[in-house]
């Protein structure tokens, strides 16, 4: 059995307006050492997934289908039992660091917290074990800084606390939100070089939510492409960055900068926007901006179907995947 089962997980949300649907029908298998990366713009329901698997939705959210972890439902839990399940063995690091942190209690005091809840330490104890997962994630003297507050360490530095703390329990997986947003670029590559060390030494499983493709290149194992809280295309990493089938996967790689890029050329967009998702279009949500849509693409909804012969690579798309290629490959 997978560490990790998530099935047909879906989100929505009573607004004044009407239920809004978030995320529509997710599920992937994660075992014990892998990472899964969830891409797509922003809005696709990359975040709301992972919050809706934690228990961490807003007041007038409500989530379906099933997360299993270790063989339990977390969404049928009640709140006593998930919340020695959330933060101990299935923990959660936030986009922001900044707003994550408790601008009011010291680095120690929010990490001992963590260890006399869920690990039933004293307080020296949890000071000790605390100090130790600071040098873990190479924060330099430790043991002084440990005593500060998170207004005192830079945004990086922020950032490996919040690793950290996600760690302190050892937690069997881990879901990163968006962890290297607002980061430069050399401390993105060091934070990404941190959790593939910690992934090594503990064989922890991770779900990485980013808009970065190239974090997605250097640290995942599989992929899913999300669009309008749908899963547009799934499968290893290798086959979705070298042989992409869906249109939006294929638009979104040819988005990313290239050191080859013609500097007189401008950058490859997708056209248009994304979707208002209160008024997604009966069939494919990507079809409005999607060059090579037909016109039942805007009615009949695609299934999630299997791509060849690659195991687990499945797409949502009514072309085929060589009348897709095809098609880019005549576009001027």
């Amino acid at each position: 059995m997978a560490l990790l089962q998530v099935r047909d997980l879906g989100v929505r949300f009573d607004t004044p307006d009407g239920p809004v649907t978030a995320v529509n029908g997710i599920s992937f298998s994660l075992e014990r050492g892998q990472t899964l990366g969830i891409v797509g713009e922003s809005g696709s329901g990359k975040s709301q997934s992972v919050l809706a698997m934690m228990g961490l939705l807003a007041r007038n959210g409500h989530a379906s289908g099933q997360v299993l972890y270790d063989g339990r439902d977390l969404l049928a839990l009640p709140e006593s039992e998930l919340n020695r399940v959330r933060g101990n063995r299935v923990a959660m690091i936030f986009q922001d660091p900044m707003t994550a942190l408790n601008p009011y209690l010291t680095v120690e005091r929010q990490m001992t917290e963590v260890l006399e809840i869920h690990q039933g330490l004293n307080r020296r104890d949890a000071r000790t074990r605390a100090i130790a997962a600071l040098e873990a994630v190479k924060i330099p003297e430790a043991t002084r800084r440990i005593g500060m507050y998170p207004h005192e360490f830079s945004g990086g530095m922020r950032q490996r606390v919040m690793i950290a703390m996600a760690l302190l329990c050892e937690p069997d997986v881990l879901v990163a939100d968006e962890p290297t947003t607002a980061l430069d670029v050399t401390v993105q590559a060091q934070i990404i070089a941190l959790m593939q060390d910690l992934q090594r030494e503990r064989g922890t499983a991770i779900v990485m939510i980013t808009h970065d493709l190239g974090v997605v290149a250097g640290l995942c194992d599989e992929v899913m492409v999300l669009y309008g809280g749908r899963v547009m295309e799934q499968g290893p990493a290798d086959q979705l960055f070298y042989q992409p089938t869906h249109p939006y996967t294929r638009g979104l790689l040819a988005a990313l900068p290239r050191l080859e890029h013609d500097d007189d050329q401008p950058l490859v967009a997708i056209p248009g926007a994304p979707p208002n998702m209160s008024n997604l279009p009966a069939g494919c949500p990507f079809s409005p901006r999607c060059a090579w849509a037909q016109s039942h693409c805007a009615v009949d909804q695609p299934a999630l179907l299997s791509v060849g012969t690659a195991a687990g690579h499945v797409r949502a798309c009514h072309r085929s995947p060589e009348d897709v290629v095809q098609a880019i490959e005549r576009t001027p």
